[in-house]
């Protein structure tokens, strides 16, 4: 009885392994931004319908991490290089928000199209609006669903533009939102954000790094 129990725990743990890479795959082949999505069309392609195989995002995250470092390698990384770039730029540029970096770009599984995401913090989001029109920089807006905390969640302002070649996702969120992370809509925990300076230390790390390898 246990080893049938072992047994199929295994092979469940294995579908939830392929399910995690054929996803991955989808996501960095097919431009599919959305976990759920991606999730529901591997599980459709490989045949597998129990919601036990099914990989939580966080596996997913790490499967695709794993497929752009074996498969687009050293590409990858200079264009992520880029994208950190800009987005050290733009953080210093958005200072007077307490900008922060969040998504995919500072997570490391952003692809070819995916835009430098960013936090702004303030009770004045019109301030956004004004200080984009001072440097004439034309942006559309939006409005994103997030979940502040497990008891507060709203709409909040998002602008989209274009600069150096990359698009930017800039979120306005309360300044006590700075306090703590919104919740990812990966895992629900905090989401992981770098200011300037942390995003600054962890470029140096990696040339540090890239330079003893």
């Amino acid at each position: 009885m246990h080893h049938a129990r072992q047994h199929a725990e295994t092979r469940t743990r294995e579908r939830r392994r392929r399910l995690a890479h054929e996803a991955a795959r989808l996501m960095a082949e097919g431009g599919i931004r959305d976990y759920h999505q991606a999730k529901l069309k591997a599980a459709s392609r490989l045949g597998i319908h129990d919601d036990a195989s099914l990989p939580r995002n966080r596996e997913i995250e790490d499967a695709l991490r794993e497929y752009q470092r074996l498969f687009v390698g050293g590409a990858h990384r200079d264009a992520l290089r880029a994208r950190r770039d800009a987005a050290l730029r733009a953080l210093e540029f958005f200072a007077a928000f307490d900008a922060r970096l969040v998504g995919p770009v500072l997570e490391g599984t952003a692809d070819a199209n995916a835009p430098v995401a960013l936090q702004l913090y303030t009770d004045d989001a019109e301030a956004v609006v004004r200080f984009l029109e001072e440097h004439r920089i034309p942006a559309d807006s939006r409005n994103r669903r997030l979940r502040l905390d497990r008891s507060r969640e709203g709409d909040f302002p998002v602008w989209v533009f274009s600069a150096e070649e990359f698009s930017f996702d800039l979120t306005v969120l309360p300044a006590d939102a700075l306090r703590q992370a919104p919740l990812s809509g990966v895992d629900e925990k905090p989401m992981k954000r770098a200011s300037a300076s942390q995003l600054r230390q962890m470029l140096t790390e990696e040339e540090i790094a890239a330079y003893e390898a």
